[in-house]
């Protein structure tokens, strides 16, 4: 990847792509800022050797309409409360005015550009828009990796027409998530987790010509359970994936990868705070209640294999983890991954914030900043924003 510590940055004007795409309360006020303290360290260099940056970011699903809701008019505010330098915030980005206020910037300056996803050529990645994007910077820096996974204008298309570098985050990403899969050191283990399957077929198949263990629990431990002909009652399932299931647990065992699935589990006939729960061993589940976290035989079963990990990479929650009666099983495994040794990734979303709210992040190597980007790049695809920085 193209280094951002080789380019010249000062007196230059840098177009940085980075990913403010926030959670914001009911009121549009900032609840969670991880994802702009995450790219300060690139922003504060920019900055202080002397270059003039302007930002680049997305905020919700505008769908290439002007839409005040999705202003970025706070997430600007709230930045300069983080950084030592002035940031302004342009409105129409194609105007004039725009243009103006670009071309009046000063070396450790900051400007906001509107929200991105409230043109249309954003998401068509326009070649044309990509253009007049690039026409308002000297060198282009990609730092949200969380939207390189998308072929957009802002995060591909203007790499054809300026210099090109990775942002520090970026750089940091590829290169923990790399670590993870390519790593010589053995037990390598996945932990996967979270509702749906389908989004995860591809990457368990390629975990396992990589890894030695892969742990499933969540909503998609169900398909495989019921694959094996278990009874999983009204729980969720994912029923026109039963044989590739099936095929999993076959080249699992072909390749004499370790493929643990709960042994017990939580089981509920309702999902609410006050559900009456229990636990039942996987042959014992009844046609009317869901699973809805893994149990403790399975839990211990689990924690002993994360202790024993030299690298783990984990995406998804092991149960509904948003009551707590059904959290004790995510929270068992955040627990045991933050105490071992091993080299440890977590994929971003839920589990992430799992780990936010035991407080546990110092346990970690790496939390990534990306959902979406960070499976793709896990799967074994080429990211158009990470490629963009390649070439």
């Amino acid at each position: 990847m193209n280094n951002l510590r080789d380019a010249e940055v000062a007196g230059k004007k840098v177009l940085m792509r980075v990913d403010f795409n926030v959670p914001r309360d009911k009121d549009g006020n900032i609840s969670d800022d991880a994802k702009m303290t995450a790219a300060l360290p690139t922003i504060e260099y920019i900055l202080h050797n002397g270059g003039k940056l302007i930002l680049i970011s997305h905020l919700g699903r505008p769908k290439g309409k002007v839409n005040e809701k999705y202003s970025l008019k706070k997430v600007a505010s709230h930045l300069e409360d983080l950084i030592s330098a002035v940031v302004k915030m342009t409105g129409d980005l194609t105007s004039a005015e725009t243009k103006k206020m670009v071309d009046a910037l000063e070396p450790g300056e900051v400007l906001v550009l509107e929200n991105i996803r409230f043109y249309p050529g954003e998401e068509k990645n326009d070649d044309d828009f990509a253009k007049q994007l690039a026409s308002l910077g000297d060198i282009y820096v990609n730092d949200a990796f969380g939207t390189a996974h998308r072929a957009h204008a802002s995060t591909a298309g203007v790499a054809k027409y300026l210099p090109a570098y990775a942002g520090f985050l970026m750089e940091k990403e590829v290169e923990m998530l790399n670590e993870v899969i390519e790593s010589p050191e053995s037990p390598r283990m996945a932990i996967m987790g979270g509702a749906k399957i389908a989004d995860k077929i591809g990457l368990i198949d390629n975990f396992l010509d990589k890894l030695d263990t892969i742990i499933i629990g969540g909503g998609m431990a169900n398909t495989f359970l019921k694959a094996m002909n278990k009874n999983i009652g009204k729980s969720i399932c994912a029923d026109e994936l039963l044989q590739e299931a099936l095929r999993l647990l076959k080249k699992a065992q072909q390749k004499g990868v370790k493929f643990l699935l709960p042994v017990d589990v939580v089981v509920a006939s309702e999902i609410s705070a006050d559900a009456k729960s229990s636990v039942v061993g996987v042959d014992n589940v009844s046609d009317e209640v869901m699973i809805l976290d893994i149990g403790p035989k399975t839990a211990h079963d689990f924690v002993e294999q994360i202790s024993k990990a030299k690298t783990i990479v984990w995406n998804g929650p092991l149960g509904v983890y948003e009551y707590d009666q059904f959290a004790e099983g995510t929270n068992s495994i955040a627990r045991a991954v933050a105490a071992c040794s091993a080299v440890s990734v977590i994929g971003g979303g839920e589990s992430a914030a799992a780990v936010h709210k035991l407080g546990l992040e110092e346990g970690i190597t790496h939390i990534s900043t990306g959902g979406g980007a960070t499976l793709e790049f896990l799967e074994g695809k080429k990211l158009p924003g990470v490629a963009a920085c390649e070439n």
